[in-house]
């Protein structure tokens, strides 16, 4: 059985490069450590809400565009 972590999928890592932040500086802007950061792009740590609607809105985007589940 998948677990929830397996199915969803982001795009912080692309967002972030985009933009050419590192992962201590996108951390730092949304106060969380890089770790957390590396966390979240490696599918390792799924957010809580308020974070990832902090993530969509740091990214001018909306969760949906950020973060997607794989069927």
């Amino acid at each position: 059985m998948s677990s929830t972590l397996d199915i969803v999928k982001n795009a912080v890592r692309r967002l972030r490069t985009e933009r050419d932040l590192s992962q201590a500086a996108l951390g730092s802007a949304l106060g969380v450590s890089r770790q957390t950061v590396n966390s979240i792009e490696t599918a390792r740590y799924l957010p809580s809400l308020p974070l990832a609607l902090q993530i969509a809105r740091f990214f001018e985007t909306t969760v949906e565009e950020v973060f997607d589940v794989d069927d």
